[in-house]
């Protein structure tokens, strides 16, 4: 049986490149774009929301004011306030102290460029550091080698791969004790760091 996790103050998270925040009504109209679309479905590996956009809007609404204690749903946003996409982490299972770890960068303008990689370190920085879990997990496509590219960056390392409704996923996670080694190892870093001559 879950345990019921403690309730969330408004989220505003910042990193090197993005700001991850609660997520707000003004942000339906791009989630929806987002959410329609083919090309950003596929790499999901779902299909295109086929809600109107005034029926999309009733399920925002409800998502914005009765939030799931078991998932936290969080917009991307770049440093000057443009939304780019949106990041969640749910399943939250203080049992075997573990989440799930979702992300989806919809504004093409910002593939490639590492907004993703910043949003997942971010993300899971506020996981470890806020929470008592000790593993984030995620799964994505075996071919989306962009995503495969962005997690190993940000920690995650390769499970193994499964076949899932139709589709065959790469398994992914990084754990707290591997996430803190690295923590103390920036720590070093930095204070043993000499500037060049």
């Amino acid at each position: 049986m879950k345990t019921e996790p403690q309730p969330r103050t408004n989220i505003r998270l910042v990193g090197e490149f993005t700001v991850l925040r609660s997520k707000i009504m003004d942000d339906a109209q791009a989630d929806y774009s987002w959410r329609i679309d083919p090309e950003l479905a596929s790499l999901d590996a779902t299909r295109p929301v086929t809600l109107s956009l005034e029926e999309y809007l009733r399920y925002h609404r409800d998502d914005v004011r009765y939030p799931s204690p078991w998932s936290v749903r969080m917009a991307i946003d770049t440093l000057g306030g443009k939304h780019i996409g949106n990041c969640m982490y749910y399943d939250i299972d203080a049992e075997k102290s573990q989440c799930e770890l979702g992300i989806m960068i919809g504004d093409r303008n910002y593939w490639s460029k590492g907004y993703g990689t910043d949003v997942v370190k971010t993300a899971v920085n506020h996981i470890f550091q806020t929470t008592e879990l000790d593993r984030v997990y995620l799964h994505t496509l075996t071919s989306n080698y962009r995503a495969q590219k962005s997690f190993a960056k940000a920690g995650f390392k390769p499970l193994g791969n499964k076949k899932r409704d139709g589709y065959e996923f790469v398994f992914m996670e990084v754990q707290r004790k591997n996430w803190e080694a690295e923590q103390a190892k920036s720590v070093i870093d930095v204070s043993t760091h000499r500037p060049a001559k």
